[in-house]
């Protein structure tokens, strides 16, 4: 499979070291904004260099990626950049008659009277509307399959096939006990797209009623996290499990809740009512005259790195869902999830624990798709394929999922 990665940053460069070991890969192109960046993840992959090449690609310049896919006789793309972009790259991909996966979706909009009751865009709603041309075309767009959402739609899945007869509720649950020495404040993700879905209204499913909103971490609860993690506070955020896990399995309700803190909803409350989270351009004076800038984009800049925090944390970060319903008349309650360990993904990969556990999870659907034992056509999402496949090879990876029975 020949396959042009579009990102090299944290989770871009994750991609690449796992895919490196990998046989499924014919050739990956790497593609970044910042040419540099691209070329410096490929020249780190000592021994495997012949597979992997790096150029420069505005990710926003739909045409351009569609040349790159068809001069490099690319099967897939693979959109490792943030939610802005995901429009210019999945519709390039279609353009150029190739398959598309990504991490997160299309930008949600929160509806213009009611943001904290009602739905406006949806996450996904964008790339949903052209499900039947990537039908019609034989292509799959395989959206949302990072870790969250991502492995958690595998395991509603495989949750709904194998484990329960009925389900009451699936919650995705996030937390971990990450800490970054010297740092009071570095996110162990993207910033941008962390103030994009915290801020904006999440979204809650049910049967009944159908998706509506509620209020920024509305709902919290304490969940007691595996493998020595323990109890985190965790709040409903805008996520795109929501928004997939009802299109294809049969639950009265979905929700997303995130193990924040209260330190860090606090600071990110202060972007917002500084409107440090606003992506609309600003003047700002400079030596050379005004210029535009993005608040958003500013946060990010004076923020460190993400993907350059491993050697500075610590602790384990775990993704997970939570399905309550009931199998042969009982009720039942479980808690599927997947646990990394810092210093395991440090040494074994050079890659912080939350980048690393985001980038495994769509190489391990190219490589299904790769085999065929990923198949299918339109805009689907992870939940619409057999789970079995996908948790089998993430055990072969050498990152085996858990299963608690209970809350």
């Amino acid at each position: 499979m020949r396959v042009l990665l579009v990102g090299a940053g944290g989770v871009g460069t994750a991609v690449t070291r796992i895919a490196a070991r990998r046989d499924f890969l014919t050739h990956m192109v790497v593609a970044d904004y910042d040419l540099a960046r691209a070329e410096a993840a490929v020249a780190a992959l000592e021994g495997h260099g012949d597979r992997f090449s790096a150029r420069r690609l505005d990710a926003s310049d739909e045409e351009a990626v569609r040349q790159v896919l068809a001069e490099e006789s690319c099967d897939a793309l693979l959109n490792a950049t943030d939610p802005r972009f995901v429009m210019p790259l999945f519709n390039a991909a279609r353009a150029a008659g190739t398959h598309y996966l990504d991490m997160a979706m299309s930008l949600s909009a929160p509806h213009a009277t009611h943001p904290h009751e009602r739905c406006g865009v949806k996450l996904g709603d964008a790339q949903f509307e052209q499900a039947g041309t990537w039908e019609r075309s034989g292509r799959l767009a395989l959206v949302g399959m990072g870790v969250e959402p991502g492995l958690s739609d595998v395991f509603a899945r495989y949750a709904a096939d194998e484990l329960f007869d009925e389900i009451e509720e699936i919650g995705v649950r996030d937390g971990a006990n990450l800490a970054v020495e010297g740092y009071d404040f570095a996110p162990s993700f993207s910033i941008w797209t962390t103030i994009e879905e915290c801020l904006n209204p999440p979204v809650v499913y049910e049967k009944d009623r159908g998706w509506f909103t509620t209020a920024p971490f509305s709902e919290p609860e304490v969940f007691d996290f595996p493998e020595g993690i323990g109890p985190v506070e965790c709040v409903n955020v805008e996520h795109e499990e929501v928004l997939l896990i009802p299109r294809w399995i049969d639950a009265r309700r979905v929700t997303f809740k995130y193990g924040l803190g209260d330190d860090f909803i606090a600071r990110l409350k202060t972007l917002h009512e500084l409107g440090l989270d606003a992506i609309e351009k600003v003047t700002v004076p400079s030596e050379n005259g005004p210029v535009e800038v993005s608040p958003r984009d500013v946060v990010a800049a004076c923020l460190p790195d993400p993907a350059t925090l491993g050697d500075r944390m610590t602790g384990k970060t775990c993704a997970g869902t939570w399905v309550k319903g009931t199998k042969d008349g009982s009720a039942r309650e479980v808690y599927l999830y997947h646990v990394v360990d810092n210093q395991w993904s440090m040494g074994e990969y050079g890659s912080q624990a939350v980048v690393w556990q985001t980038a495994v999870n769509p190489v391990i659907a190219l490589e299904l798709v790769a085999s065929g034992a990923w198949s299918g056509s339109g805009v689907l999402g992870p939940e619409a394929l057999p789970p079995r496949p996908f948790l089998d090879l993430l055990t072969e990876y050498g990152s085996p999922w858990g299963l608690r029975e209970g809350s």
